[in-house]
């Protein structure tokens, strides 16, 4: 039979302070780590998308979270929280606690609310900590070609004319900006048709695709395909200039609108509150992110620019920006809502 052997109560007295003495070091250890470390052991990072599953943005987020997750070392999960054009996820973020574990990746709709709606349920930028301007996206006016006969923006512009306020165009919601680079062509083109907004760009989609509505300015990756097979015509590119992903489409520009250029671009944005290491750990891990090789090889397909800014210039753009939309607001004569 095995006995233990028996242990003096002086020694288990000494060896219960050194437990408790090793406890004390470790619990003083960990209390000594950023608060980011420990969060990043046991909680995923949150990407709240105020957009639908096939917007430009979910395409452009979705190809970089693989690897968003391999440069901040913990893993990333996407949210998408579309509704009022992107209001819900945007108040989502402005809720979410200031430790850096939720985030949102947006469009230029957070800079063009404040002009198109008449109330928000959080305060632009103030709410919300800037940390990158990412890059652009082409924006493209596409056609259901069961629909409309038209080929080309001349083309177009003469139906639209003949007749006036009859045809459907379609947006992702109120005030986004794929809703206010239609009204630009429209009054860049001296033509009128009719709003349909939809909760989200992938809704828009579809009833363009089955020819609910005829038209709709959107961001090239959400209709990249459909223009390939065939199932929407692209009348023209909104940008300053053609993009290598779809050469063959014109601009505008060149078919005789030389006042229409319109671009979206995406950013990553936090609650605000958030620390300047919180900023600068994640805005380096979005840089090497977007520097991957695959992420890269993707934007391109895509058709997309990427220019990261810092979040100095983030903050300073979003202010830029609301001005320039609201001048563009008034010069498109929409009402706000």
């Amino acid at each position: 039979m095995n006995r233990q052997p028996k242990t003096s109560k002086p020694a288990q007295a000494a060896h219960s302070r050194r437990t408790a003495l090793g406890h004390l070091a470790v619990a003083g250890a960990v209390a000594g780590l950023p608060q980011w470390t420990l969060a990043q052991s046991d909680r995923p990072l949150r990407l709240v998308l105020p957009n639908a599953t096939g917007s430009g943005v979910d395409a452009i987020t979705r190809a970089a979270q693989p690897a968003l997750t391999k440069a901040l070392g913990m893993s990333v999960v996407v949210e998408n929280q579309p509704g009022a054009g992107g209001v819900v996820g945007l108040q989502t973020l402005s809720k979410a606690a200031p430790d850096g574990q939720t985030l949102s990746v947006v469009s230029n709709n957070v800079v063009i609310f404040p002009s198109v709606l008449k109330s928000l349920p959080f305060d632009m930028p103030g709410d919300f900590t800037p940390i990158a301007m990412v890059g652009s996206t082409p924006i493209v006016l596409v056609v259901n070609p069961q629909k409309v006969a038209a080929t080309n923006s001349r083309e177009f512009i003469a139906l639209l004319k003949s007749k006036p306020g009859e045809l459907n165009f379609a947006s992702g919601g109120n005030g986004t900006i794929l809703h206010l680079a239609a009204e630009m062509f429209l009054d860049e083109s001296k033509t009128s048709a009719k709003h349909i907004p939809y909760k989200g760009v992938g809704p828009m989609v579809t009833d363009l695709l089955g020819g609910q509505v005829e038209f709709a300015t959107v961001a090239l990756p959400s209709v990249q395909q459909h223009i390939k097979s065939g199932a929407l015509r692209a009348i023209g590119m909104c940008g300053p200039q053609r993009v290598a992903a779809a050469p063959d489409i014109p601009t505008f520009v060149e078919q005789g609108l030389p006042g229409y250029v319109v671009e979206a671009w995406f950013a990553v944005i936090g609650p605000k509150g958030l620390s300047q290491a919180n900023v600068k750990r994640l805005h380096d891990g979005i840089v090497a992110a977007f520097n991957d090789s695959t992420v890269k090889e993707t934007m391109a397909k895509q058709g997309n620019t990427i220019a990261i800014s810092t979040p100095e210039q983030a903050q300073a753009g979003f202010k830029a920006e609301m001005a320039k939309y609201a001048a563009l607001v008034k010069k498109a004569k929409l009402e706000p809502q």
